[in-house]
């Protein structure tokens, strides 16, 4: 019979212990460095939605030092229900229980092993859109200046400017205005404060929804969309109103919008031009051919390129409206 001695039973303890425990040391990490991923933060968070409502989510990693850190690939999920999301895209689509459901949304790393959250809130309430009051009027309404590049140039509304008082290009032979003109006298003073007050509603709205790429070719459905810079479409942008007239879509351009060459806004299921805002944060340029409905409330300048047309509005705070080549129309919705 096969006898182990006392030392040799120590040795077959240790000896696979030690192996362990080397093991386990060998894959221990010190401390967070620079340039190592440390967190993940979701954004938006917290998400606003109505049912069944859209939201492009977005990762971004960080070290210890806050220094943004490369976390490609980003594996999405729904972990506290809410509705679904697209597993690589982030793209999430809100459920029809109104509830908020925190912490629902979840990215993490290859590795699985940091993760970053957000929250999101299913609600019916809507976002209420501004008043225009004696703004709404104007199919033009400029700081400075409003120029016509030359005929045919129709704006089918009210022009008024003001502090400035400049306006070219309008008149027999020239383009043509249909409405009222205001040059830089009370009643336009009046109509630019109360574009003022539509603006600084339409900043104020709360984003449901992000803009992370061109809106062209895309389908949206009744929100507030945020881009933190430009905004652009090229193509078709389809505003669907499932089926309520009084839907409301706003678009948040920090800086600039910009459309492309025959780009459109198209509007279905009982979306309406009148109910569409587009708020930019500087200058709106529409392109040769673009046919926008919907109304552009600008910091700064609009300009309208060649048969470039809207039914809506063309709304400047502080710079000049422009329309820039021939065949240029504006008409209220």
């Amino acid at each position: 019979m096969f006898t182990l001695s006392r030392h040799m039973a120590r040795l077959l303890v240790i000896v696979p212990f030690a192996a362990v425990l080397a093991a386990a040391c060998e894959h221990t990490e010190g401390p967070p460095v620079a340039g190592q991923l440390l967190a993940i933060t979701v954004t938006p968070n917290p998400a606003t939605l109505p049912p069944s409502g859209p939201q492009q989510f977005a990762a971004a990693g960080t070290d210890v030092t806050g220094a943004v850190v490369s976390i490609t690939p980003v594996t999405w999920a729904v972990v506290a229900s809410g509705g679904a999301i697209n597993s690589s895209s982030g793209l999430f689509t809100a459920g029809t229980t109104l509830a908020t459901f925190a912490n629902t949304v979840r990215a993490c790393d290859s590795s699985g092993f940091t993760c970053g959250f957000a929250t999101v809130i299913v609600t019916n309430t809507s976002p209420v859109g501004p008043t225009l009051g004696t703004a709404a009027t104007y199919g033009i309404l400029a700081g400075a200046s409003v120029t016509c590049a030359g005929p045919p140039g129709t704006i089918n509304a009210d022009v008024g400017i003001s502090p400035g008082s400049t306006i070219t290009g309008f008149g027999a032979g020239l383009c043509t205005i249909t409405g009222a003109q205001h040059l830089g006298d009370a009643i336009a003073l009046t109509a630019q404060n109360d574009l003022t007050s539509a603006y600084n509603a339409l900043v104020a709205l709360n984003c449901t929804s992000t803009i992370v790429a061109d809106l062209g070719g895309t389908t949206i459905t009744p929100g507030v969309y945020c881009g933190a810079s430009s905004v652009g479409v090229t193509g078709t942008l389809t505003l669907d109103g499932g089926g309520n007239a009084n839907a409301l879509f706003v678009i948040k351009a920090g800086s600039t919008l910009t459309t492309g060459t025959n780009a459109i806004i198209a509007l279905t299921n009982g979306a309406q031009a009148k109910n569409v805002y587009f708020q930019v944060g500087s200058s709106a340029t529409l392109g040769t051919g673009t046919t926008f409905r919907g109304n552009i409330v600008a910091l700064t300048t609009i300009t309208l390129n060649g048969t470039a047309t809207m039914i809506g509005r063309a709304l400047a705070r502080n710079g000049s409206v422009s329309l820039a080549a021939t065949g240029n129309t504006i008409s209220l919705p």
